[in-house]
């Protein structure tokens, strides 16, 4: 089919990559328990903006720079995990009297989509991820490699973001108490901002 083989067995291990925890996983989980539910699905909707154009980079070739060019490699990192690390400072620092779900600033739904979008873009390994995993279940005798790897693409992201929706209904239902009383509310506003903070550096010091 548009010119894949094995697809079976791509279907089974992108499922099973998509249910093994990851910075995406943690950020829609920290975002989720600190914000709500509108917050988790606007991070979602991010982080698959992001998985679309890594598919896109990959099919028409574009991750190979990052693949090649140890330069460029190391200043997406670098971006991501700054970016991680403001996010998960800024919680940490914030002072509210409220609980957590009135304790940060206000975010515009565009804010909240455009951070998720550019916690995963800014992450060079789910770009190496694609380009090294698409190809394996690309046939030889297909007749357009891109469109292979648009369709596989788009079967692993479908994947995923159902996934990510079942993460964010149920942290949601789990956290909602939580929020509204003051003390857990600071707590987890604490918990999450030191995750991002720990994701950030964990992805500066990766190799």
């Amino acid at each position: 089919m548009f010119g894949t083989e094995h697809l079976g067995i791509f279907v089974v291990s992108g499922i099973l990559l998509n249910l093994t925890p990851g910075q995406d996983t943690l950020y829609i989980l920290g975002r989720t328990v600190s914000q709500g539910r509108r917050a988790g699905l606007l991070s979602v909707l991010g982080i698959v903006s992001g998985s679309i154009l890594h598919t896109g980079a990959a099919a028409f070739g574009l991750s190979v720079i990052l693949a090649t060019s140890a330069q460029a490699f190391m200043i997406v990192k670098l971006g991501g995990a700054v970016y991680l690390v403001y996010l998960g400072v800024s919680m940490l620092v914030e002072r509210s009297e409220r609980g957590l779900a009135g304790s940060f600033l206000p975010e515009s739904d565009w804010a909240v989509y455009r951070a998720g979008l550019l916690t995963n873009v800014l992450n060079p390994k789910v770009a190496l991820f694609f380009m090294a995993f698409l190809p394996q279940f690309v046939s030889p005798a297909a007749e357009s490699r891109t469109l292979s790897f648009l369709f596989l693409g788009g079967v692993f992201i479908f994947n995923g973001t159902l996934w990510c929706l079942v993460l964010v209904w149920s942290a949601s239902a789990i956290s909602r108490r939580l929020r509204e009383r003051r003390s857990s509310g600071r707590i987890l506003k604490r918990a999450t901002g030191a995750i991002f903070v720990g994701l950030g550096v964990r992805l500066a010091v990766s190799k």
